[in-house]
C-alpha cells in the first residue's frame, strides 16, 4: 500500500462532494445545450464549446477536445447527444492520460534516490494554500511512518512561518525556521542539514509566496536550490507548484508565470470544493504538460488527494 490509503470508499466520497459545484454547473449547462438535439451536430459542438470555455477548461484544450468529439462522433455513425456524456468522459480521461497526469496509484511512496531525504520544494504566490498544502502533505508522508522535515524559508511574511509551525503542530514533524527577514537559502540548508543529520525520509521546503519579477523570483529559487544541493547534491528532486483552482483563468496565468521562473516538475490544484472551476484542472494539465498530483478538497488534514485521472473524470462525469 502507498502513502495515501487509495480511493477508499471515504475518499470517493470527498472528492464527489469536493467536484459536485462543477459537476452541477457543466452538466446544467451541457442539458442545456443539447436539449431537444438526437444527434451530435454542428450546433451541439458550438454549444459545448461555450460550455467547455466558460467551466475554465481553457480555449485551447476546449477546442482538442471539440476536435476529438467530432472525428468520433463522425466514426461512430449511430451516435446521438445521450452518448455524449460517455464520449466527454473517454476523451477527456484520454487526454489527462497524454499529458503525464497518469494514475498516481502507490508510485507516491518515497521514490528510490542516489541520496536521502527525498526533497520537495513548494513554490506558488501567497493565498493559494500553499502552506496548508504542505502541512497535509507532511501529514500524510507521517501517517505512513516517514520521518518527515519542514523548512520555513518564506521568511518574507512572518504569518508564513508561524503558520507553518502550527501545520508542524498539527502533523507532529519538526519545522526548521529562522527570524522574518532572515535569507531563505540559509534556512533551506539548515532544514536540509538537520534531516541528513537525523536521517529524514521527506523535507518540504516552503518558499516565499510572491509573484515579484521573473528575474527576482528566478534568482531567489535558482539559490535555494543551489545551497541545498551543497548538502544533497540531488535536491530538489521535485520542484511542486501550488495554483487555486477557484480563481479559474488566474491560475492559468500563475502557472505560466512561474513555469518561465523556475523548472516546475508537479502541481498541486487546491480550494475545488466550494467552486465550479475544477475544469481548470483539466486545462492545466493538457497546456502545461506538468503532472498533477494532488488535489485539495477541503480545509480538513485528510482532505489532500492523490491525483487520479480515472476517479477524477468519474465523479465528474459520473
Amino acid at each position: 500500500m502507498g502513502i495515501f490509503s487509495f480511493f477508499s470508499k471515504e475518499k470517493k466520497e470527498v472528492l464527489d462532494k469536493g467536484l459536485s459545484k462543477t459537476k452541477e454547473s457543466v452538466f446544467g449547462k451541457i442539458a442545456r445545450a443539447i436539449a431537444g438535439k438526437s444527434e451530435i451536430d454542428d450546433e451541439v459542438l458550438d454549444n459545448l464549446e461555450e460550455v467547455l470555455v466558460t467551466s475554465d477548461v481553457g480555449v485551447e484544450t476546449t477546442l482538442k477536445i471539440i476536435d476529438r468529439v467530432q472525428k468520433r462522433a463522425a466514426r461512430d455513425k449511430f451516435m446521438n447527444t445521450n452518448e455524449l456524456n460517455k464520449l466527454l468522459k473517454d476523451e477527456i480521461a484520454q487526454l489527462l492520460m497524454e499529458n503525464n497526469s497518469n494514475d498516481c496509484g502507490d508510485t507516491f511512496n518515497i521514490p528510490t534516490t542516489p541520496g536521502k531525504p527525498y526533497v520537495i520544494m513548494v513554490v506558488g504566490v501567497n493565498g493559494v494554500g500553499k502552506t496548508t498544502t504542505i502541512g497535509k502533505l507532511a501529514h500524510q508522508y507521517k501517517k505512513a511512518g516517514k520521518k518527515v522535515y519542514l523548512g520555513a524559508a518564506d521568511t518574507f511574511r512572518a504569518a508564513a512561518v508561524e503558520q507553518l509551525v502550527e501545520w508542524g503542530k498539527r502533523a507532529d514533524v519538526p519545522v526548521i525556521k529562522q527570524g522574518m527577514g532572515s535569507d531563505p537559502a540559509s534556512v533551506a540548508y539548515d532544514t536540509l542539514a538537520s534531516a541528513v543529520a537525523n536521517n529524514a525520509d521527506v523535507v518540504i521546503i516552503d518558499t516565499a509566496g510572491r509573484l515579484h519579477n521573473k528575474v527576482g523570483l528566478m534568482n531567489e529559487l535558482t539559490k535555494i536550490k543551489n545551497v541545498m544541493q551543497k548538502v544533497l547534491p540531488t535536491a530538489p528532486n521535485d520542484v511542486m507548484l501550488v495554483l487555486d483552482g477557484s480563481t479559474g483563468q488566474n491560475a492559468f496565468e500563475q502557472a505560466k508565470q512561474f513555469t518561465k521562473a523556475t523548472e516546475v516538475t508537479s502541481l498541486a490544484i487546491t480550494k475545488l470544493d466550494g467552486t465550479a472551476k475544477g475544469g481548470v484542472v483539466i486545462g492545466i494539465s493538457d497546456q502545461f504538460k506538468i503532472p498533477v498530483k494532488y488535489i485539495g478538497l477541503g480545509e480538513g488534514i485528510d482532505h489532500l488527494q492523490i491525483f487520479n485521472r480515472e476517479e477524477f473524470v468519474d465523479s465528474l462525469f459520473g
